[in-house]
């Protein structure tokens, strides 16, 4: 069975509007951390959401370790994504009204239920990105770069086989997206993890396996 992530001959177009995405073919392998780059409204954004199942395309595949989510229910791919994939979305997605602690392990408590070691990954996690001490402390009153790295964290704590992360270092500031990034970068190679993330920054680019540009995928 095929392993990783492969897109094929892929097309998805809003309700009235023209194609926002077009994927030739694409593959992405577990272990394998790849940039997306693009211009902005080109549809990166878009593409993360099939990947991750959350839109489905009008025509084409979207693969995963052989699993075709174009085959599979809502239910199904929402269960897939809880349990094998973190999402970093670029509006963090984050539940206002929970803590810290509650924000980072309410997709496990969704999904396949948090135990004791969730636990202590969260807190570690949410310790090497320095928002463990707003542990109990609503989202809300967290600064916006200080729920971006709470969404990082949460998007890592269940160890994922792939994460899409959508500009997920965009809110911080030159030292604290360092850490963030390495953080990502070293969770995928030390678990044989696939990464996708959207990112314009030159700084990071040399650090990932491979760029990809959303235009290459389209050719």
């Amino acid at each position: 069975m095929p392993d990783g992530l492969q897109l094929t001959d892929l097309r998805f177009a809003y309700p009235g509007g023209e194609a926002s995405v077009t994927v030739r073919s694409w593959s992405v392998n577990r272990g394998e951390r790849v940039a997306l780059t693009g211009p902005s409204g080109a549809g990166k954004t878009t593409l993360l959401r099939l990947i991750a199942g959350i839109l489905e395309p009008q025509s084409g595949s979207v693969s995963f370790d052989g699993g075709d989510l174009r085959a599979m229910t809502a239910g199904a791919r929402r269960e897939l994504r809880l349990a094998r994939m973190g999402v970093v979305f670029q509006d963090f997605a984050l539940m206002d009204y929970l803590t810290v602690a509650e924000n980072l392990l309410l997709p496990l408590r969704l999904g396949t239920g948090a135990t004791l070691a969730h636990e202590v990954t969260a807190r570690g996690l949410a310790d090497r990105l320095e928002v463990g001490r707003y542990w109990n402390k609503p989202a809300a009153q967290l600064s916006q770069g200080e729920q971006q790295r709470v969404a990082i964290a949460r998007a890592l704590v269940h160890g994922p086989e792939l994460v899409l992360a959508d500009e997920p270092t965009a809110s911080l500031d030159s030292a604290r997206k360092m850490t963030a990034a390495h953080l990502m970068l070293a969770d995928a190679r030390e678990r044989h993890a696939a990464l996708i993330m959207v990112t314009h920054d030159p700084e990071l680019l040399p650090l990932f396996d491979r760029v990809v540009s959303l235009e290459e995928l389209a050719a």
